[in-house]
């Protein structure tokens, strides 16, 4: 069992973007696949219902903000989508048995600062050597500013950043009927699926 933890202090950052299109790659890969969600608006929650019996499947961990259970017997990987804000005694919890944490980041100044110090706090926290933390930028365009301001601060942290995904619709209009990239032809999709690329290969890893 594997399991994937994204997680972000601020919110509106991406994390269920990114919570449900990792369950959707490993669903892709042939794996037994479960996701959770401990946000109280529950997107990601909101997004397994909405998936097609058709799609491959993935099944739901059923767990809250008040209960952290471990994840179903019989799956091989788990994803967690967690809220903002997120610490206490529930944070020390999550991250005893993460295997994988995945940051997502947007180029503003105020996720830059709030996530430096989440990464701290992480990293104060980290309860195993085999905890393995990235970075992801989201909505990101190369050519601006805000993107060389976000490129200037990751290097300073030595935790790797695995790229940049662009803004795009693709993610609004699959979110809308329960899909991930994973869920479409590659050729449909065939930017973005090279974006995700470094992300996949991390999770492979």
């Amino acid at each position: 069992m594997s399991v994937i933890v994204v997680a972000n202090p601020k919110g509106g950052v991406g994390k269920s973007t990114l919570a449900t299109h990792v369950a959707g790659y490993y669903a892709s890969r042939g794996h037994s696949v479960v996701l959770g969600d401990i946000d109280r608006q529950q997107s990601s929650r909101l997004w397994l219902g909405l998936r097609s019996r058709a799609a491959r499947p993935i099944g739901a961990w059923d767990v809250n903000a008040d209960r952290i259970v471990k994840p179903p017997k019989g799956s091989d990987r788990a994803v967690l989508d967690t809220p903002a804000g997120f610490d206490g005694r529930d944070f020390k919890d999550v991250f005893k048995m993460a295997d994988k944490v995945l940051v997502p980041l947007q180029p503003s100044v105020f996720d830059i600062f709030a996530t430096r110090a989440f990464l701290d706090q992480l990293q104060q926290h980290r309860h195993h050597d085999r905890l393995q933390i990235a970075l992801v930028g989201m909505r990101v365009d190369a050519r601006t500013i805000a993107a060389d301001k976000l490129q200037e601060f990751v290097a300073t942290l030595g935790i790797p950043v695995l790229g940049h995904l662009r803004d795009t619709q693709n993610y609004v209009h699959l979110a809308a009927r329960g899909l991930t990239l994973f869920d479409l032809a590659p050729q449909r999709v065939e930017k973005d699926l090279a974006q995700w690329q470094p992300i996949c290969d991390w999770l492979d890893a």
